[in-house]
């Protein structure tokens, strides 16, 4: 079970970043991660830097992909983004500019057909 969870996942993970790059985002990195936790993607959008959470689900039977981002997962998510900047910062790379969350919902239906509805701006941010 725990196997047919993680293909489904690394499965909604591509085909966001084949979403995403055809929208003209940057790639930066996949699956980041610290002793905290990890960042399904980090891109570039134009001038702002772009942590992206990605949620896959089969069915609806528990509401959308989206919907499975809790504000324990948001807070999270910006303690995470918080601890790439730092890296970068103590790296001597720090970021200048502004940043952002998104969420990108993967959903796959009963023929394996994948819709996916793309959140920006679920968060923003600068850091400094």
């Amino acid at each position: 079970m725990k196997d047919g969870r993680r293909a489904t996942g690394a499965a909604g993970e591509q085909a966001a970043v084949i979403f995403l790059e055809a929208r003209g985002y940057g790639i930066l990195a996949r699956n980041w991660r610290c002793a905290r936790g990890e960042l399904d993607i980090i891109a570039q959008d134009g001038r702002e830097l772009v942590f992206i959470e990605v949620r896959t689900k089969r069915g609806t039977a528990y509401g959308s992909a989206e919907e499975s981002i809790t504000a324990v997962k948001r807070r999270r998510l910006v303690r995470l983004a918080g601890l790439y900047l730092d890296q970068l910062r103590e790296a001597g790379t720090p970021w200048q500019g502004p940043w952002r969350i998104d969420v990108v919902g993967v959903q796959i239906d009963g023929r394996g057909q994948m819709a996916i509805n793309h959140l920006p701006h679920a968060l923003e941010g600068a850091y400094s």
